[in-house]
């Protein structure tokens, strides 16, 4: 439990509120949200993309997935792919892949995040392994990361760019 250990030591000493836990192993994140007992929409998907040759972070709620082209033009990127599992071995060494937390800042990784999160209650995701996670209030996430927010989340069945269907229709 040393790299949760980690994590802690940084919330601590930044004095940000959180609940760690463990739960059964999850290998998605809408199966961190099933074990965790979570709404999907709290729980976060760290994506990891390479730009023009930089690493970056992008979070997105566990049902959502990613436009790569919108987020390029966010990050204000000549091209922009996803990383491959050996990247993310050599840049995230001692999280297990797929479970890096959403702390790329702390490696110099720009971190980006969809505007659904702000103002929600709470965010949940990983602790660098598959069964240990992390809760805490978006807020508190926003002000230690300082993520630029963005909209490059794409909610399952709605296409890209769609608009929001009016309230009342399902």
């Amino acid at each position: 439990m040393a790299l949760l250990a980690c994590l802690v030591e940084v919330l601590k000493r930044e004095r940000m509120p959180y609940v760690a836990f463990r739960h059964p192993p999850a290998y998605t994140a809408l199966e961190q949200a099933a074990v965790s007992h979570i709404r999907g929409r709290c729980a976060a998907k760290v994506v990891i993309c390479i730009a023009d040759d930089q690493p970056l972070q992008a979070i997105v709620p566990a049902h959502y997935r990613v436009d790569l082209e919108r987020l390029r033009q966010i990050a204000g990127a000549g091209t922009l792919r996803l990383a491959n599992e050996d990247e993310i071995a050599a840049l995230y060494p001692e999280f297990e892949v797929g479970a890096a937390p959403p702390f790329g800042t702390l490696y110099g990784h720009r971190v980006f995040v969809e505007q659904c999160f702000v103002g929600e209650p709470e965010m949940v995701f990983n602790a660098g392994r598959h069964t240990e996670s992390v809760c805490m209030h978006y807020g508190d996430f926003a002000e230690l990361v300082k993520p630029t927010v963005g909209a490059f989340g794409v909610r399952p069945g709605r296409p890209r760019g769609a608009a929001a269907a009016p309230a009342g229709i399902a």
